[in-house]
């Protein structure tokens, strides 16, 4: 596959543009743009590709074998001239013909503007927020409704045609290491599941005495341990409410980085939690997921691709904002044994098929 040269280029630089990804903010959307990456490497083998992303999710994109740049910037970086003019020196030096603004905000906007490209392109209508309505020169409207797929639309005014989703994470062999001793420590080399019981947004939150429930049917039916994962004081006191109230069923999992989550993810049989970064990191991996949801849906950001389960009882709409600060209300509808009936039936798969990594 090869993507149309560039409109108004000159050989040989249209068959090697200088393309620049504009996503920055959360973790699991990072991931779930990650195929975009993928895609232009395969349509532009000899293109040069940077990605601005602001530092909590860096760790996703580091050594990415499709990946020529890395910018990271720090939270809250266009709020400072002096951080803006250091940015926008650097992106003029690349020399960029083409940004893709997947997130369409104002800010991942003012980067591809920053950049000096000709050709911003982005979202109109629903996805097109804030200034990103007016920096981006070639906006679309979305067709499909998850994250990958409309962000993989971006791609054809570059005459891309995507193919299937790629995710490619990059390993970190450190990581590696450190996890594979943790596991022999523990004698869980032959398999485990994971879950994740915490999240950033309250109303994302599946009560703690549910996961007790779905971790000693995994024992007993499958005889799976799991490991309960954290990042934080408050996700360990939810961890280590599982673990004491199923020690034979649940081991805490020890301080993680990304690099390290990442590592012990890819390692897992099924993993457990709702709609967070570790879960759509898992799924990238190719570990089959079982995600619960109530303020986002699984249509516009599930665990992408055929072998994950996703469960929602009822959405609660409304704002960005104020889907944030309902209550979980909507999660606590979903019942421990639908969680369970979709762990049975990824785990009772003969064969279960992996996600590209």
């Amino acid at each position: 596959m090869q993507g149309r040269p560039l409109e108004g280029m000159q050989v040989p630089h249209a068959a090697s543009p200088r393309l620049l990804i504009s996503r920055m903010s959360a973790i699991g959307d990072t991931v779930l743009t990650l195929p975009v990456l993928c895609a232009l490497r395969r349509a532009f083998p000899q293109a040069f590709i940077a990605w601005v992303v602001e530092r909590a999710a860096a760790p996703m994109l580091h050594n990415h074998d499709c990946l020529n740049e890395l910018i990271v910037l720090p939270r809250l970086w266009f709020k400072s001239p002096l951080e803006i003019w250091r940015f926008r020196s650097r992106l003029r030096a690349l020399r960029i013909d083409a940004t893709i603004d997947p997130q369409s905000i104002t800010k991942t906007a003012i980067a591809c503007w920053l950049s000096g490209a000709r050709r911003r392109i982005g979202f109109e209508g629903h996805y097109g927020k804030e200034a990103s309505r007016w920096l981006n020169n070639e906006r679309l409207v979305h067709r499909q409704p998850h994250i990958t797929d409309r962000s993989l639309e971006l791609l054809e005014p570059l005459g891309v045609q995507p193919g299937p989703a790629e995710f490619r994470i990059p390993h970190n062999a450190k990581a590696e290491a450190t996890i594979a001793s943790y596991l022999n420590g523990v004698r869980l080399e032959s398999g485990f599941a994971i879950v994740n019981p915490g999240a950033r947004w309250d109303s994302k939150l599946w009560p703690s005495d549910r996961y007790v429930h779905v971790v000693r049917d995994l024992a007993g039916s499958f005889g799976l341990r799991s490991i309960a994962v954290w990042a934080g004081d408050r996700e360990r006191a939810w961890a280590e409410e599982i673990v004491q109230a199923a020690p034979d069923a649940t081991l805490l999992a020890p301080p993680t980085d990304l690099y390290e989550l990442t590592a012990l993810l890819r390692r897992a049989r099924i993993f457990v939690g709702s709609d967070t970064g570790p879960m759509h990191t898992a799924a990238a991996v190719g570990t089959p997921c079982v995600a619960m949801y109530g303020t986002t849906r699984p249509e516009d950001c599930g665990p992408y691709g055929p072998q994950h389960i996703a469960l929602q009882a009822r959405y609660d709409d409304g704002s960005r904002s104020e889907r944030r600060r309902a209550t979980n209300d909507a999660m606590c509808l979903i019942t421990a044994e639908q969680v369970l009936a979709a762990c049975h039936e990824i785990l009772s798969r003969k064969c279960q098929p992996r996600a590209a990594a």
